[in-house]
C-alpha cells in the first residue's frame, strides 16, 4: 500500500493558487494536521505562482501527500523542463522571493525531472518528526 495522498490537475491561471490552497487546507484538517496549514499553505502558493509564471503550459498538477508518517509533501508538476532556483531579489522587487520562502519553510525541498517535464516539491515536518 503506497503513501496516502490527494491530487488535482488545475490550469494554470490565477485563480488555481486559491484553488489549490483550499484543498491543501482540506486535506491537512483530514490528516489532523492543522497546525501545518498556514505554512503549507503558503508553500503551495508560491510552488503554484512559480508553475504560472515560468511553465507555459495549460495545466498543472497538485499533489499532497504523507512520504512518511512525520512528513507532509506538497509538490507542483507542469510541462517545463526548466528547473527552478532562487534569485537576487532587490529590496523593492515584488517577485522572486518564492524559493526563499519555500526554503525557508521547508524541511527540504528539490526538483525531480521528468520526460515530460518536473514535479517542484517541498516537505514539511509533523509535530512527531522534529
Amino acid at each position: 500500500m503506497g503513501a496516502p495522498g490527494y491530487s488535482e490537475t488545475l490550469p494554470c491561471e490565477e485563480q488555481s493558487a486559491s484553488n489549490a490552497r483550499r484543498l491543501v487546507s482540506a486535506v491537512l484538517s483530514t490528516w489532523g494536521l492543522d497546525d501545518l496549514t498556514e505554512e503549507a499553505k503558503l508553500i503551495t502558493s508560491e510552488l503554484v505562482a512559480n508553475a504560472l509564471q515560468h511553465s507555459g503550459g495549460r495545466v498543472m498538477r497538485l499533489a499532497i501527500s504523507r512520504p512518511t508518517p512525520d512528513r507532509v509533501r506538497v509538490a507542483v508538476s507542469d510541462r517545463s523542463r526548466t528547473a527552478p532556483s532562487p534569485q537576487p531579489v532587490s529590496g523593492d522587487g515584488e517577485t522572486g522571493r518564492g524559493l526563499i520562502i519555500v526554503d525557508a519553510l521547508c524541511d527540504r525541498w528539490g526538483t525531480d525531472q521528468r520526460r515530460w517535464g518536473k514535479v517542484v516539491w517541498g516537505e514539511l515536518l509533523t509535530e512527531g518528526g522534529t
